[in-house]
């Protein structure tokens, strides 16, 4: 399983907050889309990694 991801690219509950605040939801919807297509590039990665034999 790969756990290599950039902890300094993951929201903070704080920075989310700022984003809801200010009647942001462009940019929150933004950063969570970029997160979503993370989590599936890697899961993607994991599954072509157990199908090779």
């Amino acid at each position: 399983m790969s756990n290599n991801f950039d902890a300094n690219m993951q929201p903070s509950d704080q920075s989310i907050a700022l984003f809801l605040q200010e009647n942001e939801p462009d940019a929150l919807t933004d950063i969570l889309v970029e997160a979503l297509t993370e989590a599936l590039r890697i899961l993607e990665d994991d599954l072509r990694a157990e199908t090779v034999h």
